[in-house]
């Protein structure tokens, strides 16, 4: 193997579908050991099932590692010294070590029909037994099988597996793993069509990408030994090993679509953070040593771990992550939560008559006010949008009482006549005409934070007044008040 001098990693998903979270999670623990130990985050795309990968989906991927910022150093976009980093571009590199293992016999031509695997598999079922395979071509002689292929005879080839002893997996997170060989068959590491199985594949990419720890998710580890007994083969040097636990669903089954959004696409269009979802993920599965919820992913790095890796399976829990975003929401550069926001079709529509310098204003005054991106963009919307309508409770409560059109017209006169319309000026305003009334300033602020957001919640009024300016705030006094007349309410 080639000699490594650093810590090399690889995430190696398949572009089959969306990036799921549980890839996200193997992702960022394989970003984060890279990060620490000064090494090398490998990408490698494993899109050798044609019929279901693809482009869209691969950039899929690129795209939802790059806007959780988990940075690659070597992969397809990127290139590196090790590439291609696409296995459909690796095909040659796949048939000279296919090659080699038939040369040195460790390899052979299968001329098995599917209907002679059949045929064995409905005898096994007879007989009550789990189907291996009978090793029908095992001893054919070489030379003549290779002819046979040359010949245009289909044919897969399998690995000749020993039917003694044991295959042990010394594993960072589960300790020693043991198999007994006389429970594998001669397993296929290629297709009749020529292309390699996915455990041969993953072999030869990893050694010859010169990956030092395979740290990926626990359904793996059952394809673990036939990887070694490849290695072994080739008398190749085996990397260290790691297998991350499962996430399950709160009722412990396995997650999926019907516990709700399952892919980091999903998570981003549903409003949340990238530095969330990270902090989320790190914490699930592995342990900070500390009480601590909220960690910035740069923090983490200096800490993270394998030895801390549970081998429990993590239960996921919604609740905890929209917690943690709204942390990171009240905590964000208002700049970056607008441009969030941007990708709104509603918010892009308030564009057409605003500025971007006014929507980062806005975000400064409500985004202390959202767990989401969608509930920022709602707590944001009376800034852009017409009051068409005002909550019932705020109604019942502040319209219906029978003084409430006095209380609005005051609320108007104080608006009307404050030339500065400052923060501290409207406020001083309307404490000294609320004393003059003989009335609490609370009863001026309420409908007049009604009137002015048709909401009974909002930031402090005086700033949502100032930053709406005094055009907009006299117009929707002045609707509030003609809305109380039609109503009659509190007659």
């Amino acid at each position: 193997m080639k000699q490594i001098n650093r810590i090399r990693v690889r995430f190696a998903p398949s572009p089959t579908g969306a990036l799921h979270i549980g890839g996200a999670r193997t992702a960022l623990f394989n970003w984060l050991y890279a990060r620490k130990s000064g090494g090398i985050f490998i990408l490698r795309l494993e899109d050798t099932d044609s019929e279901r990968s693809s482009q869209e989906s691969a950039r899929g991927i690129l795209d939802g590692l790059a806007w959780l910022g988990l940075d690659w150093d070597e992969g397809p976009d990127r290139g590196g010294p090790y590439g291609p980093y696409r296995q459909s571009q690796r095909l040659t590199i796949y048939h000279q070590y296919l090659k080699a293992l038939l040369d040195a016999n460790q390899a052979y031509y299968c001329f098995c029909s599917n209907e002679d695997i059949a045929a064995d598999k409905a005898l096994a079922r007879e007989q009550g037994r789990d189907y291996k395979y009978s090793g029908r071509c095992r001893h054919l002689d070489g030379e003549a099988a290779a002819q046979r292929v040359e010949n245009g005879q289909p044919a897969v080839i399998r690995l000749r597996v020993p039917n003694t002893g044991i295959t042990k997996v010394s594993d960072l997170i589960r300790g020693e793993v043991e198999f007994d060989n006389s429970l594998m068959d001669d397993f296929i590491i290629a297709k009749s069509d020529g292309w390699p199985t996915y455990n041969f594949a993953v072999v030869v990419d990893d050694h010859m990408m010169a990956v030092s720890h395979v740290i990926r998710a626990e359904e793996h580890l059952s394809n673990t030994p036939r990887q070694i007994l490849i290695y072994q083969a080739l008398n190749w040097e085996l990397p260290q090993f790691a297998h991350v636990s499962m996430i399950l669903a709160p009722d412990r089954s396995k997650l999926s679509k019907r516990h709700g959004a399952t892919s980091v696409q999903e998570f981003r269009e549903l409003g949340y953070l990238p530095q969330a979802l990270l902090n989320y993920l790190a914490l699930l599965g592995w342990s900070s040593g500390t009480d601590q919820d909220i960690w910035d992913v740069n923090d983490i790095v200096p800490r993270f771990d394998l030895e801390h890796v549970s081998r429990s399976a993590a239960v996921y829990d919604i609740e905890k992550l929209t917690w943690m975003n709204g942390h990171y929401i009240s905590q964000a550069r208002p700049e970056s939560l607008a441009t969030e926001m941007l990708r709104s079709t509603r918010v892009k529509h308030w564009m057409s008559s605003s500025s971007m310098a006014y929507l980062i204003e806005v975000v400064k005054l409500v985004q202390g006010r959202a767990k989401l991106i969608p509930e920022l963009i709602e707590a944001a919307a009376y800034f852009f949008e017409e009051v068409n309508g005002y909550e019932e409770k705020g109604v019942n409560k502040h319209f219906a009482r029978s003084d409430a059109d006095k209380l609005l017209q005051a609320d108007l006169e104080i608006l009307t006549a404050d030339t500065r319309f400052t923060l501290a000026s409207l406020e001083s305003a309307l404490r000294e005409k609320a004393a003059q009334m003989g009335v609490k300033a609370a009863d001026l602020i309420h409908p007049l934070r009604l009137a002015l957001t048709g909401r009974t919640n909002s930031p402090g009024i005086f700033e949502v007044a100032v930053l709406l300016g005094r055009e907009k705030c006299l117009k929707r006094i002045n609707q509030a008040i003609k809305w109380l007349d039609e109503n009659r309410l509190g007659q």
